[in-house]
């Protein structure tokens, strides 16, 4: 099994790429050529990881029939000094809404996603820390991070 993308130069920088059958449009700022129509590419390593985590998070709370009122899901990249300019740290900060009794499922399925399922989560933290919050009704409730993001 193995996934494929297809990306294609529609002038100036924007890049318009086919995954799954939906267009995705990149482009830069005008500052650096583009038209500003679409995200530039790095930003879509947070919101890989946060639609991986995240869906795990929802079937985990749907399976265990404890489906909270709202989740979200904040991601902050530390992005390094130098060119090639990378990601170095990924804090990621799960915001939930629901019943007080439905707290400690919503804390075990964020703890699965990140131990064992969310295979982007898992790729990046071979090569960078990646930390957690997870704040319900208001509260954290648990926080891995560390200093400086």
């Amino acid at each position: 099994m193995h996934h494929e993308i297809i990306s294609q130069w529609m002038g100036k920088m924007q890049f318009n790429s086919l995954v799954n059958g939906h267009t995705i449009v990149l482009d830069g700022p005008e500052k650096v050529g583009g038209e500003d129509n679409g995200p530039i590419p790095k930003p879509l390593v947070l919101t890989a990881l946060s639609g991986c985590t995240g869906m795990d998070v929802v079937s985990l709370l749907r399976k265990a029939q404890k489906e909270v009122n709202s989740f979200d899901i904040k991601v902050q990249g530390q992005l390094s000094q130098g060119h090639p300019m990378q990601y170095t740290a990924v804090h990621l900060n799960y915001l939930f809404e629901g019943p007080e009794a439905w707290q400690d499922a919503a804390l075990t399925a964020v703890t699965q996603s990140q131990e064992k399922f969310c295979g982007v989560s898992d790729m990046l933290k071979k090569v960078i820390p990646v930390t957690w919050d997870v704040t319900y009704n208001g509260v954290t409730i648990f926080s891995n991070k560390k200093t400086g993001m």
